[in-house]
């Protein structure tokens, strides 16, 4: 069987509903080879970014969109996070990939931040957690000079 047909396969499992990685699964079970199954996604996925291009061409406010395949424990992690965030999951990877662009060698383009990451910065608990560490570690040395000083005195 020709990649393609591999191809064709593929998608046709992704229109009724399997993941990537069950479709991988099930075709190893089966006997296909891997290197085959591997090229057959690689296909797919090249034939996927020649299409978007062609789609900017004709539609130019489409650039700004991104198509990502994502592992369903990954996905899972996301939507989590998401929960706990208040967020859906598309504005969820929105903020990751916003926070760590961001982030990037350390420096902060202020001017693109929104405000919601200003935010952050003046609310994190990060600070108070050092300041609460650094009492706990303090009154823990207390605590041991002070026995010290009963074990001393009771000699």
């Amino acid at each position: 069987m020709k990649i393609t047909g591999y191809a064709e396969y593929i998608e046709e499992a992704r229109k009724r509903g399997f993941s990537d990685l069950a479709i991988r699964n099930s075709l190893l079970e089966k006997g296909w080879p891997l290197n085959e199954i591997n090229l057959a996604f690689n296909y797919l996925q090249t034939m996927d970014i020649e299409k978007m291009k062609e789609d900017i061409k004709k539609h130019p406010s489409e650039k700004n969109k991104v198509v990502i395949y994502l592992d369903d424990e990954i996905l899972f992690m996301l939507e989590k996070r998401a929960k706990k965030n208040m967020l859906t999951l598309p504005q969820q990877i929105e903020d990751v990939l916003r926070r760590s662009t961001l982030n990037q060698k350390g420096k902060k383009n202020t001017k693109s931040e929104k405000l919601d990451d200003n935010l952050v910065g003046l609310f994190s608990r990060k600070k108070q957690d050092q300041k609460r560490r650094k009492k706990i570690i303090q009154k823990r040395k207390k605590r041991r000079k002070l026995e010290g000083q009963k074990d001393i005195k009771e000699k």
